[in-house]
């Protein structure tokens, strides 16, 4: 799996999770990660959630780390199971990288990082006919969020140390997931 983070300010409005969009607009071929900062705007258009379409929900935020991740022959339930990894592994970074005690009672219900009842993350999966893709970010700030939430900025992490860690720590795993399943012969 590739890594890069795109050092520009870009807006996350869904658009960006359709198949090969790390590899037309950043040059990553097959199993890759992008991360971006910027702000986030979802349209209900634009929304793969089917619970968040029904319920009509905002999906806002002045600005998150976004993480774009696109993977190939998979299944829909890997890049779940991808998607709740990448939330715990932002969790374990968070903590290393927080001086803040709270930053330790950080938790993950689904695909969502919770601390108390204020959110910190957004998350989803969803498939195209040649990948898997996940949308994965994570609040810098609570300005213009529709629900209680936390953000980087309180827990004093800086977004960029992040965005290197997580994106370090996925690749590693993807990969050694990857390189276990070839190690193995089948059985009668």
């Amino acid at each position: 799996m590739k890594f890069k983070h795109y050092d520009q300010t870009m807006t996350y409005d869904g658009s960006q999770l359709h198949s090969l969009f790390n590899y037309l607009k950043h040059d990553m071929m097959g199993d890759s990660l992008l991360s971006f900062i910027g702000p986030c705007q979802v349209s209900l258009a634009e929304m793969v959630d089917g619970e968040d379409k029904k319920e009509k929900a905002k999906i806002c935020s002045k600005e998150m780390l976004h993480f774009v991740v696109e993977i190939f022959h998979q299944s829909l339930f890997s890049a779940v199971c991808m998607q709740r990894l990448m939330a715990d592994l932002s969790i374990s970074r968070i903590i290393d990288l927080s001086p803040k005690e709270e930053a330790k009672t950080l938790r993950r219900s689904g695909d969502d990082i919770y601390l108390k009842d204020k959110k910190l993350s957004i998350s989803v999966a969803t498939s195209s006919p040649v990948s898997q893709l996940i949308h994965f970010a994570i609040n810098t700030t609570t300005e213009g969020t529709p629900v209680p939430t936390i953000s980087l900025k309180e827990l004093e992490v800086d977004p960029l140390e992040l965005a290197k860690r997580i994106g370090e720590s996925v690749v590693a795993e993807y990969d050694d997931i990857l390189a276990a399943t070839t190690k193995v012969h089948w059985v009668k």
